[in-house]
This record gives C-alpha cells, structure tokens and sequence, in this order.
C-alpha cells in the first residue's frame, strides 16, 4: 500500500505502509543510532513522536522480549529507509513490520530519510502526517497545522499508583515522569530498594518514604507543562541526596532557578561525546531530549556545569552548589549506547552513602 508523509512546511515524502495503516500526526523527530531501535521504540521519552531512524537498514535482529524500556511502544509512527522483512537473530520473536502492525501503530518505509534528516536539521523539528497517498495535500496540510501538541505527555506515561521493587540497600524514590527500565535495572544491580512514585507525588509524601535517595526519572515533553513539580524538587533536595536525569535534569534546573528553552532538532543518539569538566575526561553518551538548560540562565551561586556536550557546547550536567543535588541531560543507563555514563549511577550511590555517615557521625 502506497503511504505519503507530509510535513507542516509543505515538504511530501512518498512510500510503502508499513504496520498499521490508520492515519497518525506528531512531531516528526530522527535519531541518528544505528542499532537499538526497540529500546527507542519503547522509550516513554518519544512519547507521542513520529521517529525517523536515520540509519537506512532497521529491523535486522528483530523484536524480543528483553529489550523494552516500557510495557508498551510510546511513538505514535516510524520512518525508515527500508525495513527488514527476516531479521537473524537467535532472540528474535518476530520482524519490526509484524510488531507494528501487532501495536497498531502506522509507519512508512522505501523514503529518502537522510534527505529527510537533513531538512529536519535545516528546518527544526515539525509537525507530520502518514497517510494515504492518494489524499489531497492541500486539504491534509489544512487539517495538520490545526493540530495542536499534546500538553500532558507526562500523566500519559507516569503510573498512578505508587509501587516497589524490593531490594535490601539503599532506599531510592523514584520519580516517575516517563521512567525506562534500564534506570531500574542500573539502581537494581547496586542493591537499592526502590519505590517508584506517580510523577506528581507531594514532597511530604516522598520524604515520608524516608528515602535514602530520590532519583527525578526521564520523560517526554516540554518541563514547563509541569511547573508544579518544581515545588516538590524544592522541598525534598533540602532533605536528602537527589539525582535527575533527562526531563528530571530540565526539572531540577527549573526548580533551581533557570531556564529551559526547545531545542532546533533535539539531540538523539548513541554517540554524543561530552566533556566531565572536573575532570577533563570525554565520555560518549547516549541522549534522547528536544530541550535545553539555557546557560547563562544559571546562577553560579547556586549550580555549577559539571559536563558540556562537545556538539554545540549545550549543559549537559548541573550540580547543587550547597545541597547533594546533581543532574545529567544524557542517558546513563546506557538502553541503548554507550556504557560510559554508567559511572553517574555510583556517583549517585556515593553520595548516598557519604550522607549517611554524615548522619551517623551527628547522631
């Protein structure tokens, strides 16, 4: 079946259907990872988006049980050169085609994505619809730039009741704004017992967890449609150590007095070098994020830079001049990418542990 994309500035892109065939509308955004499309696919982070995966060949190990980071897909359509039909993988339960057209969720594949990627690039990020090909454009670019963002991506994918995950280490609560399963995973394996809280839990009742730790999770969207957040971030950073990552990093510099703004076409990736500035080091990291902490909008009085992307010098982690607060834009639970960041997750840990012998030594 014959499927066309059109974009909000007019752009057409024609190709094949592939999953199901209803029509979709969202933000049309690319990665550019060559592997590590069903942890993408599954990330809460693309909730809402038209993915366009750069890479021309995706599906070739298939879909498996092991690999999401949520139960469900969260993008609403995909976008690929070309699709693989057998993928060759011993974990392999069935292709991408079948596991789309399983979710009901539409995609278009045989279109020209690096041209695609480059006008995005060029253009930002923009609005797109799949859809049959023989409709009128004119009368579809009508109906899509009537369509508005969603606002409430957030209560979307966060859980609505509070639920843990049983350890016997430290106590971490976790702030769900669209949390994947590789951050668990990570805070798991260092023995933490968790419990994971609804994104809009109080501060109160957090601390009333009594938590060694808190950990703000990723998520999709725009930080500032979820201001209210910041208030709760305020009261418990005072309390106990906290870590943000992705939406939880954007969150924790709101809260702490500065500014985020859209980002032309976002940073999503396996491979984006940034700097530790404590160090020097470069780690590569793997991110998914469409804004940014603007820097000069940081109060040195209050957070500190700790790392910096080498591609376009943008805040990459922030850190609490006073309190044990600190934050990374990045992914450091590395699904999918690279491992370096991993080490963010024993920093974490460390400053858990020094703030309890902080508390024993005044006990």
């Amino acid at each position: 079946m014959k499927r066309k994309l059109v974009l909000e500035d007019g752009t057409v892109f024609q190709g094949e259907a592939i999953g199901s065939a209803k029509e979709v509308i969202g933000e049309v955004v690319f990665n550019s990872s060559m592997s590590g499309y069903q942890e993408i696919i599954s990330d809460p982070s693309n909730y809402g988006q038209i993915m366009t995966f750069s890479y021309p060949l995706i599906g070739n190990y298939g879909i498996n049980r092991d690999d999401f980071e949520s139960i469900q897909p969260m993008i609403k359509g995909m976008i690929v050169k070309e699709a693989c039909d057998f993928p060759s993988n011993w974990r392999s339960n069935m292709s991408i085609g079948e596991f789309l057209k399983l979710k009901e969720i539409p995609g278009i594949t045989g279109i020209d994505t690096r041209k695609l990627t480059r006008l995005i690039r060029e253009k930002g990020t923009m609005k797109g619809i799949i859809c049959h090909v023989e409709e009128k454009t004119e009368d579809v670019l009508i109906r899509l730039r009537a369509t508005t963002y969603p606002s409430n991506e957030v209560k979307q994918v966060s859980r609505t009741k509070p639920f843990p995950s049983p350890g016997r280490g430290r106590n971490v609560v976790v702030v769900d704004f669209g949390l994947k399963h590789g951050i668990l995973r990570e805070l798991t394996e260092r023995g933490c017992d968790i419990m994971v809280v609804p994104y809009d839990t109080s501060g109160e009742e957090i601390l009333s967890y009594r938590p060694d730790g808190i950990l703000l999770s990723n998520g999709p969207g725009n930080p500032k449609n979820i201001l209210h957040v910041c208030e709760m971030i305020r009261i418990v950073q005072k309390e106990t150590p906290l870590f943000g990552i992705g939406l939880g990093h954007q969150l924790f510099a709101l809260a702490n007095g500065c500014h985020v703004e859209k980002m032309h076409f976002g940073h999503r990736g396996t491979s984006y070098p940034v700097r530790d500035l404590a160090t020097g080091k470069i780690i590569f990291t793997s991110q998914n994020h469409g804004y940014e902490v603007v820097e000069a909008s940081v109060d040195q009085n209050v957070l500190t830079i700790t790392h910096q992307a080498l591609n376009g010098n943008s805040i990459e982690g922030l850190k609490h001049s006073t309190l044990p607060a600190f934050s990374v834009q990045f992914q450091p639970e590395a699904a999918p990418g690279s491992e370096d960041g991993k080490i963010i997750f024993d920093q974490f840990m460390n400053l858990m542990n020094q703030q309890q012998e902080r508390v024993e030594q005044h006990a």
